[in-house]
C-alpha cells in the first residue's frame, strides 16, 4: 500500500507541483492551504508524513507542528523561505524530522520524502513484489513473471510496467511517466511513452491489440488494469 503525504503550503502553484512529483512517486497525497484546515485532514487521515510550511495564515506551522507531535510521531519535513538559523532550529527542536528552505527542487523533496519514511518505517514499509492475477513483479530483482515466466523487458519498460503496476487503476499521463523514468530514455519527449508503451505489450500482453494490462485512457495516458 502506498504511504501517504499530507502537504500544508500556502503557496498553490508550489503545492500542486509538490503533488504532482510525490504522486508521481507513488505516493498519495492531500494537501491544504493553511494551517487550521492543515491540521484538520491531519486529524481525520492520518497520513504517513506532513510537509508543512513555517509561514501559513490561520495557524503557523511552529504551532502545527506543536499539534502534530502533541499526537503522536508522525514524521515532519519543514518548508520554509525562512533562512534565519533561528527557525530552523525552533523547528527541528519542536521534532521536525528535515527541514528544506526554498527555493528546492521538487525531486530533492521526493529524495527527502523517501529518506524520512525510510527512517521513520524501516525498509519493510517499501513494497518488494506486485502481483496482479498471474503477474509477478518482483522489485528489487528487476525481474517479471507471467504464469511462472519471465519476461526479458528493457530498463524503461520496466520502470512503466512498475509505475502502473503499483496503482492499479489510476491513470497516469505521459509527462507523468516520462518523469518516472528519471531520465533513463534522455531528454525524450512525452510521445516517446507511447512507443515504450508498444513495446511492453508486445512482451506482456497476450493479445497487444486487446490489452489485458496496460490499458489506455484515451486523451488522458495510460492505467494499470485493476483487480
Amino acid at each position: 500500500m502506498s504511504k501517504s503525504v499530507l502537504i500544508i503550503e500556502d503557496e498553490l502553484e508550489l503545492a500542486g507541483i509538490l503533488r504532482d512529483y510525490l504522486t508521481a512517486a507513488h505516493y498519495h497525497v492531500e494537501t491544504a492551504a493553511d494551517g487550521v484546515s492543515g491540521l484538520s485532514i491531519f486529524q481525520h487521515r492520518q497520513p504517513d508524513l506532513v510537509l508543512l510550511d513555517l509561514n501559513l495564515p490561520r495557524m503557523d506551522g511552529i504551532e502545527v507542528a506543536r499539534e502534530i507531535r502533541r499526537a503522536g510521531g508522525t514524521p515532519i519535513i519543514m518548508l520554509t523561505a525562512r533562512t534565519e538559523e533561528m527557525d530552523r532550529l525552533v523547528g527541528l527542536e519542536i521534532g521536525a524530522d528535515d527541514y528544506v528552505t526554498k527555493p528546492f527542487s521538487p525531486r530533492e523533496v521526493v529524495a527527502r520524502v523517501k529518506a524520512v519514511l525510510r527512517r521513520s518505517y524501516g525498509e519493510s514499509a517499501v513494497q518488494q513484489t506486485i502481483r496482479h492475477a498471474d503477474l509477478e513483479i518482483d522489485l528489487p530483482r528487476h525481474q517479471v513473471l507471467r504464469a511462472g515466466q519471465e519476461l526479458s523487458l528493457t530498463p524503461t519498460e520496466f520502470t512503466l510496467l512498475a509505475t502502473l503496476a503499483a496503482e492499479p487503476g489510476r491513470v497516469f499521463n505521459r509527462a507523468q511517466l516520462l518523469d518516472s523514468l528519471q531520465g533513463e530514455v534522455g531528454a525524450g519527449y512525452e510521445r516517446t511513452i507511447d512507443a515504450h508503451i508498444k513495446n511492453l505489450r508486445s512482451k506482456l500482453e497476450p493479445d497487444p491489440r486487446n490489452p489485458r494490462y496496460v490499458q489506455t485512457v484515451f486523451g488522458v495516458g495510460y492505467r494499470f488494469a485493476e483487480a
